[in-house]
């Protein structure tokens, strides 16, 4: 099952590239195409940026629930560890949110492949997980996501965040968001200190 599933999966990752042999009416070196799995396997600078995160952090979030009115405010803890041998960040938070016990588990990754990085969040709020996708800074110390989800009774709300790695020991994230296509707003704000 092992070798299906490797063989599945290195077909999937080098499919770009034998796409562009298959135009060409060429056939791909095997060796070629395994050295091509290998390099998009291979965690690399972000996934070392990532891992400069592990670690236990305090949390204080400010969240605006309303334009032109004051932030609620909150303290947690977050909880940061590599995953697969480096090649994914993750996180359990716990805090408030809206006055209500909240947790949540974040997968961060970059993917080689795409060039893009991709979160995936999962809460006590919802039953759905939540995927933002971007970039980041040429020094990639701020990732700017974006991403969509629908909304109950309908419309859609999108979102963009912006995480910024200040330093080793201090993060901010901060998340936008637009209902049902309406103007932009500051929704939340979270400073994480790491723990000492």
């Amino acid at each position: 099952m092992r070798i299906i599933t490797f063989a599945i999966i290195s077909l999937l990752t080098v499919s770009p590239a034998l796409a562009k042999e298959k135009k060409a009416g060429k056939q791909m070196d095997p060796q070629a195409m395994m050295e091509l799995w290998k390099q998009a396997a291979t965690p690399g600078e972000p996934h070392k940026q990532f891992a400069a995160l592990a670690g236990s952090w305090t949390t204080q979030t400010k969240e605006w629930m309303e334009p032109g009115k004051p932030p609620m405010e909150s303290a947690g803890t977050a909880e940061m560890k590599m995953l697969l041998d480096g090649r994914f960040l993750y996180q359990e938070f716990n805090g408030q949110m809206m006055g209500q016990p909240f947790n949540g588990i974040g997968i961060d990754s970059y993917d080689n492949v795409r060039k893009k990085y991709v979160t995936a969040w999962m809460d006590s709020m919802g039953t759905g997980i939540f995927i933002m996708e971007g970039t980041a800074s040429s020094d990639g110390k701020t990732i700017t996501l974006r991403g969509s989800h629908p909304e109950p009774g309908g419309g859609k709300m999108s979102h963009r965040a912006i995480w910024k790695l200040i330093d080793s020991n201090t993060q901010q994230f901060d998340m936008y968001g637009a209902h049902h296509g309406q103007k932009e707003m500051k929704m939340m704000e979270i400073m994480y200190t790491r723990k000492e």
